[in-house]
């Protein structure tokens, strides 16, 4: 195979410029307003694609939004690739913490990335990762060294569930048919540290709603003689950890993979600076479970967490009232053998029965997916390993991550294929926040690492 390198140096600045190009469009799943960007991104990757090689490329309608798919067959006797990624972003909010606009990308030099990170929504999670595929394919096919079939699946509605993905998986079975799934909507370790991310958390997404009186009240007049549903839901959120961080809903942790001594002890050889960690996101001290340390309590321990809380008068000025209503999101992240229809159900029961009287309580559940853990002594894996040694000249760790890709537990009971998460993307993105960015040596290293997987998986397959 042709060195990749090369390629990527002689057209850099039209890689770069291809994304800058697709980050401008506010491909929102989320909300519904933007619903024509979310088509437009789903019309400009299937071209992309056709650019890039595929020869057969199709955007296949959903109950939701489209799913992109495409293929380039070489030989029906040699391996083929699934490449799963997704188009769609996060909401940009709050807009006023940006320092840029959100869809206007910019490139800008920072400590970490002196030779300058692309600053935009989508920039790391997904569109610049999923883009690294595209890419690679157009290096393989360009220099006549793709040495197997790819497919391509690129979805529209990651940050919002997936839902539309379950039906298409189940129903396309043969077309989606494959040797190995690989992913790149994870990160590594540190810049100059590449990493495999071998577990994923699984995920339970809820919305609470506590209901007190029929209208909202003068304070005054009523206040101290009923139940305040914004003071009650405080109280109950706030009972939902004990003094030591534990969550305690009754059979949360009954499922809970315990590692053993050795595992953690492998954990921990990982590096880490605590101090780093603490100065990059602006703490003092970090929080979380007794018994843990910082990096198990963000990917081998189940988390709860509130992700937005509102009630009452949030305008300018005062307004005494009580409200009749107030809400909550809540997200719990879940470890391996933690089923999320059942934690989502013990949640429900649970918050449901600490209410007081004087209020109702409505639990909406949103969506959630498996948890899942890759094994590191299969052909998928080696064949990483040896890609990212290629290009970083040091072997990848593996690490468990802290977020959640829920399908990817369905696509191995559904195609019987394993996953391999190969991530470029780093802590410091500010992914789902305000100043999401990507280095450009990362989205590049990956276009360069990326062909080599391919190279290695269809040598180690025969």
């Amino acid at each position: 195979m042709q060195e990749p390198k090369a390629y990527i140096e002689n057209n850099k600045e039209r890689i770069l410029n291809e994304l800058i190009e697709i980050l401008k469009i506010p491909s929102i799943s989320a909300d519904s307003a933007f619903s024509h960007d979310v088509i437009h991104m789903a019309e400009t990757v299937e071209k992309a694609l056709q650019t890039a090689g595929c020869t057969y490329t199709e955007i296949c309608e959903t109950d939701g939004y489209p799913i992109v798919y495409g293929e380039r067959i070489k030989d029906m006797n040699l391996p083929t690739v699934l490449v799963y990624g997704h188009y769609d972003v996060q909401p940009p909010d709050p807009l006023n913490l940006w320092t840029s606009p959100p869809f206007e990308p910019v490139i800008k030099k920072t400590t970490l990335h002196p030779e300058g990170a692309i600053y935009a929504r989508g920039a790391s999670d997904d569109k610049g990762q999923m883009y690294m595929h595209v890419k690679a394919l157009e290096f393989m096919v360009s220099t006549d060294s793709l040495p197997c079939n790819v497919k391509f699946m690129i979805e529209g509605e990651e940050e919002v569930g997936s839902n539309s993905l379950v039906t298409f998986v189940k129903e396309n079975r043969k077309k989606l048919a494959n040797d190995i799934i690989l992913i790149s909507d994870t990160g590594m370790i540190a810049k100059d540290v590449p990493s495999i991310t071998t577990g994923l958390r699984g995920l339970s997404y809820v919305e609470v709603e506590v209901t007190g009186p029929n209208r909202d009240l003068h304070s005054g007049l009523y206040g101290g003689a009923v139940a305040n549903p914004i003071n009650i839901l405080a109280k109950m959120i706030a009972s939902l950890h004990d003094e030591n961080n534990h969550i305690t809903i009754p059979g949360f942790y009954d499922n809970v993979e315990e590692l053993t001594k050795e595992e953690r002890t492998a954990m921990a050889e990982a590096p880490f600076d605590l101090k780093s960690y603490q100065d990059e996101i602006g703490i003092e001290s970090v929080y979380g479970e007794k018994g843990y340390t910082t990096n198990e309590r963000n990917s081998i321990r189940p988390t709860l967490d509130v992700n937005g809380i509102w009630g009452g008068y949030t305008g300018e000025g005062a307004k005494t009232v009580i409200a009749s209503k107030a809400y909550a999101k809540i997200s719990m992240r879940l470890v391996p053998h933690q089923d999320w229809k059942e934690i989502t159900e013990l949640f429900s029961v649970h918050f449901k029965k600490i209410a007081p009287k004087g209020v109702t309580v409505k639990v909406t559940p949103h969506h959630g997916g498996q948890g899942y853990v890759t094994p590191i002594d299969f052909v998928g894996y080696r064949a990483a390993e040896r890609a990212y040694e290629k290009t970083f000249g040091k072997k990848p760790i593996p690490q468990r991550s802290g977020g959640s890709i829920p399908i990817v537990a369905l696509f191995e009971e559904e195609l019987k294929s394993k996953t391999i998460l190969m991530g470029f993307g780093l802590d410091s993105d500010a992914i789902h926040s305000p100043n999401e960015h990507f280095g450009v040596e990362n989205y590049l290293k990956g276009i360069e690492t990326i062909p080599y997987f391919y190279q290695y998986f269809t040598e180690m397959s025969k």
